[in-house]
């Protein structure tokens, strides 16, 4: 083998040196580049969420909820521009800032300490109240300029100033302040005084004496009345429609209260897509204002306005409407409905549904007057009807007429019904009955919301029966009672009271229709037990019995303003006699939801007689 050349042998070692030193210093870089990168991770981590840093905040009560939602130290904890210059000076100018809040809550006086805590990797800002005594309100003075009265209109200056919602000796707070203001202007805007202004509005606070001296001016301006209704939009039906449920007459003087309930009668009606009802002031201050200027007189506006229009502004509904629907229901079964509406058919409204569930299937057709210059409502209509429950099968035709009256505190009504009945009983034949009785019912309702009720009470009660031997089989009397309260503790616990009493005398169940006996069970009644399960036996079969009672006691707690829960125990039963009623009792628990179209139960109950638990689904209240 021939000896290496030393020139060829060195040049390669350098090569190979250089491709070395090369390699090295490539690895070098990579490797602080990669280490340089992961220290500035983190920080450019924390350049972006922001500074770093805790806020501990004591004080007491509320007032810590009050600085943890509106102190700048929270608020900006983490925004990308926060760095720690920025949390010096808001540690600097929180002090003030807390002092401005605490005097909204009617602390004049406290003692704040504001440090930051820097030794920590994670700085640290410790907030310290002390509130001091609040200020209180020494005293008010309401001053009211015009408001005349008059005999015939009386205006009650001392029941506005003892509607003041903040009076001497409460806590001096500046929304509650605030909120008293705007309540005693709106009293008087809303009654007579629609143009009324608050002209002067003053909070004479002093730290020393711990008290605030309130002043507040009203001037009325001139009183409103009201003129000639004026309709717009009307094209199908007659202006009695409007003007029948118009209970503003002209003369009466201006209230809002007024003007929303006639515009809620109207949209009841189910005759208009959309309804405005206003009082045209802007057409009256206008006439008012040029016949000043023509006599350029420079007075001021009169102390009474002329007769200001009622405006009424309607869309009609489309004249017919078809609709079909799918649900399920915990007491019937599945159910498939088709309804077909018409507005205007000789003069009546008709609704007409066919509703076919597994338990029960009912056809009918109700024709509605309009409502008469009196107030009645007056209606009639048919239904042809078939029941399936426990063993009994009844169908049923009937026809009705009925007059209705009254206001939602206050309804009553008073109904003919002719009823043609036949009956199957599971075991015990089949049997036939007609009867043609009438009945009186009132309602009472006093709650503080119709839709989703937290205080108050509904009572209903019904009486009548088929006393003449007019189409009758067997003359009998009929009486019901129902009621429900709602007795609040506070805004997050609720309890509920419920009953229901029934009775019927006749010398004979034979000839009376099922229709009129009564039973118990189902979402409604005795939970835990089917629909309509308690009653008398017959046979293999659960029939209707001449008494009823029933009870409930129910507890919700709402944890979220729409989300509640609630324990139950009912308890009830029907029969042939009072001695014979022997109460089936139910309980368990449920989960209530407030819906856009009103509150949804789901309850689980466990009937104790019969040893078994059953779901219960329904939306509202029955009343």
């Amino acid at each position: 083998m021939p000896a290496p050349d030393p020139v060829t042998s060195r040049h390669r070692i350098d090569l190979g040196s250089r491709i070395l030193a090369q390699v090295v210093t490539n690895v070098l870089r990579r490797a602080s580049a990669t280490l340089l990168l992961s220290l500035a991770l983190p920080l450019l981590a924390q350049a972006a969420d922001g500074l770093n840093y805790g806020v501990r905040i004591n004080a007491p009560g509320r007032l810590d909820n009050l600085l943890e939602e509106n102190l700048d130290l929270v608020r900006y904890r983490g925004n990308p521009r926060t760095d720690r210059e920025q949390l010096r000076r808001m540690v600097r100018t929180a002090p003030n800032q807390i002092k401005t809040l605490l005097a909204t809550e009617g602390y004049y006086s406290p003692e704040v300490a504001v440090r930051l805590d820097d030794s920590g990797a994670t700085p640290q800002v410790i907030v310290d109240v002390t509130p001091g005594e609040p200020v209180l309100v020494g005293a008010v003075e309401i001053v009211l300029n015009g408001f005349e009265s008059s005999p015939e209109s009386p205006f009650d200056k001392e029941g506005l100033k003892a509607g003041w919602t903040l009076p001497a000796g409460d806590v001096f707070r500046q929304d509650e302040w605030e909120r008293a203001k705007r309540a005693i202007l709106r009293a008087v805007v809303q009654t007579r005084y629609p143009r009324a202004q608050m002209t002067e509005s003053v909070a004479t606070v002093d730290p020393d004496t711990h008290r605030a001296l309130l002043r507040v001016a009203l001037d009325s301006g001139p009183e409103m009345r009201f003129g000639e209704l004026k309709i717009e939009g009307l094209k199908r039906y007659p202006e009695a429609v409007i003007r029948n449920l118009n209970k503003i007459k002209p003369g009466d003087v201006y209230s809002e209260a007024e003007l929303q309930a006639f515009q809620a009668r109207l949209q009841d009606t189910g005759y208009f897509s959309a309804v405005e009802v206003t009082a045209d002031l802007n057409t009256v201050i206008a006439a008012q204002q040029e016949a000043a200027e023509e006599k350029r007189t420079g007075a001021a506006p009169p102390a009474t306005l002329g007769p200001v229009p009622l405006l009424v502004h309607v869309v009609e509904n489309k004249r017919k409407n078809a609709s079909v629907g799918l649900g399920i229901s915990t007491n019937t079964g599945g159910r498939a409905s088709v309804s077909y509406d018409d507005l205007a058919i000789w003069g009546l409204r008709l609704k007409s549904s066919l509703t076919l569930e597994q338990k029960k299937q009912t056809a009918r057709g109700d024709f509605y007057f309009p409502t008469t210059a009196d107030g009645y409502n007056d209606s009639f209509g048919a239904a042809l009807e078939r029941n399936d429950v426990e063993g009994e099968t009844t169908r049923s035709a009937s026809i009705y007429a009925k007059r209705a009256w009254g206001t939602p505190l206050l309804e009553r009504s008073i109904s003919a019904e002719y009823l043609n009945e036949s009956k199957t009983v599971a075991g015990d034949g089949s049997s036939h009955a007609m009867s043609l009785p009438v009945t009186y019912a009132v309602t009472w309702r006093k709650l503080d919301n119709l839709i989703f009720p937290s205080r108050g009470y509904v009572l209903n009660a019904t009486a009548g029966g088929a006393l003449l031997p007019v189409l009758t089989d067997e003359k009998f009397l009929r009486f019901t009672a129902r009621g429900i309260t709602y007795r609040p503790l506070n805004a997050r616990n609720l309890f509920i009271f419920r009953a229901e009493l029934g009775a019927l005398a006749s010398s004979t169940k034979n000839g009376v229709p099922a229709t009129y006996l009564f039973r118990a069970g189902g979402d409604n009644s005795v939970r835990g037990y089917a629909y309509q399960e308690l009653g008398v036996q017959e046979g293999t079969a659960t029939v209707g019995g001449r008494y009823l009672a029933t009870a409930s006691a129910e507890y919700q707690y709402w944890f979220r303003p729409t989300w509640g829960a609630a324990v139950f125990y009912d308890a009830g039963n029907a029969a042939d006699s009072l001695s014979d009623i022997h109460p089936k009792s139910g309980y368990g628990i449920g989960a209530r939801y407030k819906s856009p179209v009103g509150p949804i139960n789901v309850d689980v109950a466990y009937g104790h007689a019969v040893r078994k638990a059953r779901l219960h689904f329904s939306l509202g209240f029955t009343f």
